[in-house]
């Protein structure tokens, strides 16, 4: 099925719901009983899979990959170039109760980080760029770039390059053996090399 607004190409299963108003980029796949929520905010070039929420507040950038069965809940922003693994978790109230006003906390998922599948992202935190969340972590605190984060609670365990290899650091400086990106490590921060 292409958009009911013709000047957007994007493909969504007819099992799926869209809300309108609400923004999808070109080139963006929608899959079986997905619901998307009016004013969601959603880029190019995304691929939402089986199951998946999108709630109203939620901007989702572009290249964006969610795996079956995730909500996004508002008050959360994924960066470009996000992987969300399957049924992976995002809170968005710190203390929540049935009768209680809900204190809803921003989530920021930084550009290229991945959260592993059935990860849980505990509300009010930074992912940081190209940080690795492994599969079963759960995030109660701010995950610095590149960090490899294992666990539960989850604890900083290394670093990873861009392309998901595993960092080394003998010293200040490292270079990746898989695609040759260079790191430098000063007070506990990588950064890449330009």
């Amino acid at each position: 099925m292409i958009s009911k607004d013709t000047s957007l190409e994007y493909f969504a299963h007819e099992s799926a719901y869209i809300d309108e108003p609400c923004s999808i980029g070109d080139g963006t796949k929608i899959w079986h009983f997905s619901h998307i929520m009016k004013g969601a905010k959603i880029g190019k070039n995304c691929n939402i899979g089986q199951n998946v929420v999108i709630h109203s507040k939620a901007i989702i950038g572009n290249g964006v990959r969610i795996q079956n069965n995730v909500s996004v809940y508002d008050g959360i922003t994924l960066n470009d170039n996000v992987f969300c693994g399957p049924s992976m978790v995002f809170t968005n109230d710190k203390n929540p109760r049935s009768e209680c006003v809900h204190d809803y906390l921003p989530t920021l998922v930084q550009y290229g980080a991945t959260l592993g599948a059935n990860s849980t992202i505990i509300c009010g935190h930074t992912i940081g760029r190209y940080a690795f969340v492994a599969a079963g972590a759960i995030i109660t605190s701010n995950v610095p770039d590149y960090a490899l984060m294992v666990g539960t609670p989850a604890k900083h365990c290394g670093w990873v390059c861009k392309c998901s290899t595993r960092l080394y650091f003998d010293g200040s400086i490292t270079v990746c053996h898989k695609c040759g990106t260079k790191f430098t490590w000063v007070s506990n921060i990588v950064t890449e090399i330009v």
